[in-house]
């Protein structure tokens, strides 16, 4: 069965994301903005999710993990917890 490892920024607002998205382009360290800034109590780990599935996530984090390039920072992704900035480490 097909898992994942993915690393995630979550922000109440859009803007917020795409503020970070830009500082990530620019070559800020994920983990560390996912530790100053993300709401998801995976923050204080540099915003790693650890290994899940297909299913265990909400649908449209899952359709970013499992469908779009690895290594590459997506987002934003508008979920019912707020605005994610997602980054598959792998998948297998």
């Amino acid at each position: 069965m097909a898992k994942a490892c993915a690393l995630h920024i979550l922000v109440k607002t859009k803007a917020e994301a795409e503020k970070l998205k830009q500082q990530l382009a620019k070559g800020a360290d994920f983990g560390l903005l996912a530790k100053k800034h993300s709401l998801c109590p995976s923050g204080k780990k540099g915003g790693d999710l650890g290994e899940f599935r297909p299913g265990q996530m909400v649908r449209a984090f899952d359709e970013v993990v499992f469908k779009k390039a690895v290594l590459e920072v997506h987002g934003p992704v508008k979920t019912q917890f707020g605005f994610h900035l997602i980054k598959t480490l792998y998948r297998s």
